[in-house]
């Protein structure tokens, strides 16, 4: 995580345990958004997790809270429906008692064990989120690390290279692959992404079952947290 990025550094130094009880704070759920009329009013800053079914959104989210429950996790794709947004508990959400961010848990894109009318209406609303959101700061567009990015994610890169918004690859289900394969992949990642204009080009490897890369994760959120990014 570069200087550049992040001022709540590393865990040991004082702005890693500032992030760290940041983080280690009860986080509430508070809306799911099945259509774009439903968004709350734009307040705080908002970053997205974007990704295939099944790629391990909700257990990236948990993980970086801390809180095993909060997103819930399927091994059915499709689970999650709507746009899902947890915030630091103990807002009341009027003016001047806003959060410091949100994270917005998004419908997967991709296959999923659903009608097709239903499936097409989430990627539209991903879709619409993505393209019309002022408040969102940036989106982590999740690969799994034994697939790498195929041409769906693509296409949602390809959105929000046109539509500005910034957006940072993170790896997960990277304890899936060996050692070896690992810095091949982000190589490879890292050369996909490298002409793409909205690509942040720092990739976050990741594993939730094993909770390595969570720390670099907690503090690119930090860093939009509270507007400072």
């Amino acid at each position: 995580m570069s200087e550049t990025q992040d001022n709540w550094t590393t865990a040991g130094d004082d702005g890693g345990e500032e992030r760290r009880l940041f983080f280690a704070r009860p986080w509430v759920f508070i809306r799911g958004v099945p259509s774009m009329k439903f968004l709350p009013p734009e307040g705080p800053p908002e970053v997205a997790f974007a990704g295939r079914s099944n790629v391990g959104k909700s257990s990236l989210i948990n993980g970086i809270v801390g809180q095993k429950g909060l997103a819930r996790t399927s091994n059915t794709p499709g689970r999650t429906q709507e746009l899902n947004y947890f915030v630091p508990d103990g807002y009341s959400g009027e003016a001047g008692d806003l959060p410091p961010i949100a994270l917005v848990d998004m419908p997967g894109y991709g296959y999923a064990q659903a009608p097709k009318e239903q499936v097409d209406a989430w990627t539209k609303l991903v879709f619409d989120y993505l393209r019309g959101r002022a408040t969102l700061k940036r989106v982590f567009v999740l690969i799994d690390a034994r697939h790498g990015i195929k041409k769906n994610d693509a296409d949602v890169m390809t959105l929000l290279d046109k539509a500005a918004v910034s957006y940072q690859i993170v790896l997960t289900k990277a304890d899936k692959i060996s050692a070896l394969a690992l810095p091949k992949l982000e190589a490879a990642t890292r050369e996909a992404i490298r002409k793409r204009p909205a690509a942040f080009p720092e990739i976050i490897a990741t594993s939730s079952e094993k909770g390595f890369g969570i720390e670099d994760v907690q503090a690119a959120i930090a860093f939009f947290a509270d507007g400072r990014g």
